[in-house]
């Protein structure tokens, strides 16, 4: 059977024709229900996969951004202190930011494991209602 495209009067059909009816609809529900999911999820995809790509571009041009203010303020400093240790003082300042950002990272990483995975919360839920029966 292919699911029917137009609306059509129903008002003289008789209770039994349309209760006969309701698997069909919804079969059609269904169906027109996983096409909708597969054309959002087609397009989500897309998006996410051009904005990963832009994402990863400016990370690209970031990475190679460092190096050129690293070579500014080794530059900038030498203007007082031996170009050697105006590169040493960048280089610990970085390090210290480096030090700071991934304690950061690790700490959000830390609460992250702390939360509920909603997928055990359910199965805790259904665990307790089978307990219950």
């Amino acid at each position: 059977m292919s699911p029917t495209r137009g609306f059509r009067d129903r008002a003289d059909d008789s209770l039994l024709t349309v209760i006969g009816d309701i698997p069909e609809l919804v079969r059609n529900l269904i169906i027109a229900e996983v096409d909708a999911a597969k054309a959002w999820l087609a397009k989500t995809a897309k998006d996410g996969g051009w904005g990963a790509l832009w994402v990863f571009a400016a990370l690209f041009v970031l990475f190679w951004s460092v190096p050129a203010l690293g070579t500014w303020a080794i530059a900038g400093l030498s203007s007082w202190w031996p170009v050697w240790l105006s590169a040493l003082v960048v280089f610990f300042a970085m390090l210290i930011v480096a030090i700071i950002l991934a304690l950061l990272g690790v700490l959000r990483f830390r609460r992250m494991t702390k939360r509920t995975n909603p997928v055990q919360s359910i199965a805790q839920d259904v665990q307790e209602v089978r307990d219950e029966l």
